[in-house]
């Protein structure tokens, strides 16, 4: 254990003693008072120990030092109870060779490193059969620790238990490697010690090592396979420090050492390589020992709410276009990444130990060699015949991977690591060389799985090297809620979806963009677009801009014509407008089509953006997309390809109309005409452009069938799975407030609303249709769910529930939410030009309980009527629109009408009110990464 300064300031065993003497000497060692004030004196030991220990870690900013330190503490206090316990309380005058014990300090806390709110763990390690005094001292201890507040995991064996138990579990054998002897019999820990290295070590290194890199692999995948989610696990996360302590256990199994020191004058590290290692282990342990002070327990995940305080505890400050907590948690992800290569490194040289040791193949280290085109093939991974390959031929970096991927063959690790070392050869000249661009625009666009082989280059630092637009975002986290991965993964992920929509992989998913790819011109560009789409965040400005001036320097470098250039350029410049349009506008709307039209231009570019906003949404985390999303992009797809290949945008309201109205009059079989008419002449202008065909059809039977039983409401729903939506039709009276009151209504049983259309007739009912999803985003029909929304819908409107003081009261009673940590400051837009009908106002906030019921109260109390809604989150950001009319159902074009509707609304986005009136928040879809 490193050498811990002033350790008397921590604790002073030997005072400790003096005053435990003087309470033994007052009370009998058996009784409850002695006991007692025992426990007291312990605890205030430890106490004053923990804020000593704390204090030097807040001095310091050290981790490493601060676990040798707590270990120390935890230490004294264990063998302090121990003393107690055999020589006061269950003293013997003449113990016999069985009434001996030893405490043995287990898993990381054996190794001498104990995060402050660590489990302490501890083997109780006895003779052959264990005693009455064995159980009554480790009972009096444990019980000590336990009333301490100590989290004590324990075991109880003999030895050779521990050699059985370690034999058949490799947690146990791992335990035991780490090993350390704290208090009690030695000669009883040295003998498990050395049956343990002869029974245990000798001869089963092999195993061992296959059993650990198994159980990191499985360990992987339960916490998402990536480094790069935002809301890492310092310890069982890839990249975390579970992985580190892997090759601990491993290098102590073969190598008898935990020393990096020795691991260097063994070979299995350079002195770059041990700096790095060092640097890693160093920084995650102190990030562990920020998060379980600041989380005052064993907290292992880096959440958001805990990141900004981090990064400031750990001195990173906002710069020009990044935050401080942006570039703390791109450092962490960097050092991840740093535990990624070392580690391959280690394998590397595990295989060729292995190689040294047997000519024959084994398990997992197989030796069968071959050459193919200037490389060695060494079992299924490609590996350069010399350590100067690369320095000699620099070009051989990326060949190396374009030739691995058209092989289907992995890389391996010691090309990696020679690679890692010779990364500066990737300059100005190698950029510049065609046959190396070349290379890696096959790599980007080849249809053997190209997510893969970009991964690879990126783990491998080459990417980011070769493409230093892209290394700028290697790492780069956005903190918000929305975004999982950082810009690197999410693009990487993007690219490997667009190849699986493209193989048909995922054609039941996106059934549209697998159809119109094979139309694409150029695949060329629409790759280029996804690798660059997103290459400009963390620069301060708007990245949809300055990544299309990169688009525009990086395109001709990789072999792109001019035409080609401009069209990536474009697509990178409008890579979210097709999201805007379909999320925030309403696509029933022709201005919403007109407008977009002109964006556009082609059929082309619209093919491209669709695939485009397909593939970015759907990489920005497993439940961003589903198919309510997809619905909405289709049908701004098709509505738009009318208009570019010659159809009517804004013309022929009047005849669309008519031939609808038709179609309704052919579709009503059985009906008289006098009913038909009647139908057609209780509804708008309006009502013929937002709805299709199939809805009139159902409205018609709907309202039909409430005439004739006289009800005054009604309530209709069907689900669609494909487009993960539940459609609510409500047909009632008409009145002021029943967009709010409906909405409340919902929100108090669960209903997420993602959009809304608002009819009313021309005999006073209203015809409002909701669109609705469950928490997960999904279709909203299980079990009991809609018969407790229809009744909630009918008591609210009745008056018997009174749905926002219902959510005042969760509110109140609630645990804060998540979005608290974030700030998004309060916008509202009103817009006159975005259509023809309609003033359409966007709102813009942090995202919280009862913000949509809240905003559509306030939209009733300023008299405008909602025509439609459009609901939207991205992660902790609310973005909801609404299309609306005055009470005279014209635009609101007064300024000082629009001014006061400014006002109220940036009012009630703010939580200045959060005790006000208003219902649960809307769980609103996504939109592409912004």
């Amino acid at each position: 254990m490193e050498k811990i300064p002033n350790r008397k300031e921590i604790i002073n065993r030997k005072l400790l003693i003096t005053e435990i003497d003087s309470i033994a000497a007052e009370y009998s060692p058996t009784s409850f008072e002695f006991r007692r004030e025992l426990l007291e004196k312990l605890k205030s030991v430890l106490e004053g120990g923990t804020k000593e220990l704390e204090r030097r870690f807040l001095e310091s900013n050290k981790g490493r030092p601060a676990m040798y330190a707590n270990s120390f503490l935890i230490d004294q206090i264990i063998r302090t109870i121990y003393d107690v316990a055999s020589k006061n309380v269950y003293r013997l005058s003449n113990p016999t060779p069985e009434e001996t014990l030893s405490i043995v300090a287990v898993g990381g806390y054996g190794r001498g490193e104990l995060a402050p709110y660590s489990d302490v763990d501890l083997l109780f390690l006895f003779p052959y059969k264990q005693t009455s005094w064995c159980e009554q001292v480790i009972e009096f201890t444990l019980y000590m620790l336990w009333d301490l507040g100590l989290k004590v995991g324990h075991s109880t064996r003999n030895v050779d238990e521990c050699i059985r138990l370690a034999k058949k579990d490799v947690t146990i054998q791992t335990a035991l490697l780490e090993a350390r002897h704290l208090w009690g019999d030695q000669e009883l820990f040295a003998e498990m010690r050395q049956k343990y290295m002869k029974e245990i070590v000798a001869g089963n290194s092999k195993d061992f090592i296959e059993a650990k890199l198994q159980e990191r692999g499985e360990r992987h995948e339960r916490f998402g396979n990536s480094r790069y989610v935002v809301e890492p696990n310092i310890k069982e996360g890839k990249g975390g420090l579970r992985d580190l302590q892997t090759l601990f256990w491993i290098a102590k199994f073969l190598h008898g050492t935990t020393e990096i020191s020795r691991l260097v004058e063994l070979g299995v590290f350079t002195e770059k390589e041990r700096r790095r290692f060092t640097k890693a282990s160093n920084f995650l342990r102190t990030v562990r020992c920020h998060l379980h002070y600041l989380a005052k327990r064993p907290e292992e995940r880096i959440t958001f709410d805990m990141q900004p305080e981090l990064a400031q505890r750990m001195g990173y400050k906002d710069h020009a276009g990044t935050l401080g907590v942006e570039r703390f948690m791109k450092h962490y992800f960097l050092v991840a990444k740093d535990v990624g290569d070392l580690t391959r490194i280690f394998c590397a040289n595990l295989e060729a130990e292995q190689q040294k040791k047997s000519r024959f193949a084994i398990t997992r280290f197989g030796l069968r060699r071959r050459k193919l085109k200037g490389y060695r093939v060494e079992s299924g991974r490609l590996n350069v015949t010399s350590d100067d390959d690369f320095k000699n031929a620099p070009v051989k970096m990326l060949d190396l991977f374009h030739l691995a991927q058209e092989k289907q063959l992995d890389v391996h690790p010691n090309a990696l690591r020679l690679i890692r070392q010779d990364l500066k050869l990737i300059n100005r000249k190698l950029r510049a060389d065609k046959t190396a661009n070349r290379l890696f625009l096959d790599m980007l666009t080849s249809r053997n799985d190209p997510e893969t082989t970009l991964r690879r280059l990126n783990e491998a630092g080459v990417f980011g090297r070769f493409i230093p637009d892209f290394g700028r975002v290697v790492a780069q986290m956005q903190h918000d809620m929305y975004h999982v991965y950082t810009v690197d993964e999410h693009t990487i992920r993007a690219i490997g979806i667009l190849s699986q929509i493209e193989s048909g992989l995922l054609i039941e998913d996106h059934p549209l963009s697998h159809k119109i790819l094979p139309k694409v011109l150029s695949r060329n560009v629409l790759y280029c677009a996804v690798l660059i789409h997103d290459i400009a965040k963390g620069r301060g400005g708007d990245h949809s801009i300055l990544g299309a001036e990169v688009a525009e320097k990086l395109c001709p470098r990789l072999g792109l014509s001019a035409s080609d250039t401009e069209t990536v350029a474009w697509l990178v410049r409008y890579h979210l407008a097709f999201s805007n349009f379909a999320f925030k506008r309403d696509i029933s709307d022709p201005k919403t089509v007109e407008d977009f039209a002109k964006i556009v231009q082609s059929p082309e570019r619209l093919r491209l953006l669709l695939i485009l906003t397909v593939v970015d949404i759907r990489a920005v985390g497993p439940k961003v997309w589903n198919g309510w999303k997809g619905q909405l992009l289709r049908e701004l797809y098709y509505a738009s390809e009318t208009a570019l290949t010659g159809g009517h945008i804004s013309e022929g309201r009047e005849e669309r109309a008519k031939h609808l109205q038709e179609n309704l009059t052919t579709a009503l079989k059985g009906w008289k005409k006098a009913d038909i008419e009647k139908q057609i002449n209780r509804f708008y202008p309006s009502y013929w452009m937002a709805t299709n065909s199939e809805d009139q059809i159902a409205h018609a039977k709907l309202m039909r069938k409430a005439d004739k039983k006289g009800k005054l409401f009604t309530v209709d729903a069907k689900s669609d799975p494909f487009r993960s939506i539940t459609e609510v039709t409500i047909f009632t009276a008409d009145h002021p407030g029943l967009f709010a009151r409906v909405t409340g209504a919902m929100s108090i049983t669960g209903a997420n609303i993602v959009d809304a259309k608002i009819h009313t007739t021309t005999d006073g009912m209203a015809l409002d249709t909701f669109f609705i999803q469950d928490s997960d985003g999904k279709v909203f029909d299980a079990g009991e769910r809609m018969k407790k929304l229809r009744v909630a819908i009918e008591a609210t409107l009745q008056g018997d529930r009174k749905p926002h003081v219902e959510i005042i009261d969760r509110r109140k009673s609630s645990l804060p939410s998540r979005t608290q940590v974030f700030k998004v400051q309060p916008s509202v837009l009103l817009d006159n030009k975005a259509s023809n009908t309609h003033t359409v106002i966007e709102l813009m906030g942090r995202d919280r309980p009862g913000l949509l019921a809240e905003l559509s109260r306030t939209l009733f109390t300023l008299s405008l009527t909602i025509s439609s809604a459009h609901i939207a989150t991205y992660g902790e950001r609310a973005v909801d629109v609404f299309y609306v009319k005055d009470s005279f159902g014209h635009k609101i074009t007064n300024k000082v009408k629009l001014s006061n509707i400014e006002k109220k609304l940036v009012l009630a986005l703010t939580d200045k009110i959060a005790s006000g009136t208003r219902g649960v928040k809307s769980k609103k879809k996504a939109t592409a990464t912004g």
